[in-house]
C-alpha cells in the first residue's frame, strides 16, 4: 500500500514539474516538446502492437507447431521480431532523454547504436543460401562504418566531459584560493 502512494506522490511531482517546466518555454520550444511527446506515444502503440504480435507467433510456436529446432527460419523470425521491439524501445528512450534534459535534438551517437541495432537485426534475418557476396560486404562495411562513427563520437562526448569537470575543477581550486584570502584581509 504504501509503494501506491509513493508512485502516485512520484507521478504528481513529476507532473507538475513537467507543467512548471512547459510554461517556462516559448511557443516553438513548446511545439518542439508536443511534437515529442506525440512520437513517444506513437512509439509506445507500436511497439505494444509489435510485443502483441510477437506474443502471439511465439505462442503459436508453442503451442500449435511446436518449435523445431532444426528450422532455422522460425528462429530467425522471431529474434528479428524480438529485434523491432528492442529498436523501438531504444528509440523511445531516445526521445525521453530529449524530452527529460530539454535537448533540442537527439544524440547523434543515439542515433548510430540504433542503426547498429537495425543492422544487426538485418544480420539475423538473412538467409545466407540467397545474399550475395557484396549484399554481406555492404552490410559489413556499414557496420564497421557506424562502429567507428559511434566510437568517435563517444570519444568526442567523453572529451567534452572530461573539459567541463577540469573547467569546474578549476574554478573550485581558484574560488577556495581567494577564500582564504579574503578571509586573513
Amino acid at each position: 500500500m504504501e509503494d501506491l502512494s509513493m508512485k502516485r506522490s512520484w507521478q504528481s511531482r513529476d507532473w507538475s514539474r513537467l507543467i512548471k517546466l512547459f510554461r517556462g518555454l516559448t511557443f516553438y520550444e513548446r511545439f518542439e516538446q508536443a511534437i515529442i511527446l506525440t512520437l513517444i506515444t506513437l512509439i509506445m502503440l507500436v511497439t505494444a502492437i509489435a510485443t502483441i504480435h510477437l506474443i502471439g507467433a511465439v505462442w503459436h510456436l508453442v503451442v500449435d507447431v511446436g518449435i523445431d529446432p532444426i528450422n532455422q527460419t522460425i528462429f530467425q523470425a522471431i529474434f528479428g521480431a524480438i529485434f523491432t521491439v528492442i529498436i523501438a524501445l531504444e528509440f523511445k528512450h531516445s526521445l525521453l532523454v530529449v524530452l527529460a534534459q530539454h535537448e533540442n535534438v537527439i544524440r547523434v551517437r543515439t542515433i548510430v547504436l540504433i542503426a547498429l541495432l537495425a543492422i544487426a537485426r538485418k544480420f539475423i534475418l538473412l538467409d545466407l543460401h540467397d545474399v550475395t557476396a557484396m549484399e554481406l560486404f555492404a552490410l559489413s562495411a556499414a557496420v564497421l562504418a557506424l562502429g567507428i562513427v559511434y566510437w568517435l563520437v563517444r570519444e568526442q562526448d567523453a572529451r567534452v566531459a572530461r573539459d567541463a569537470r577540469e573547467q569546474a575543477h578549476l574554478k573550485d581550486n581558484s574560488a577556495a584560493r581567494c577564500e582564504p584570502e579574503r578571509s586573513s584581509s
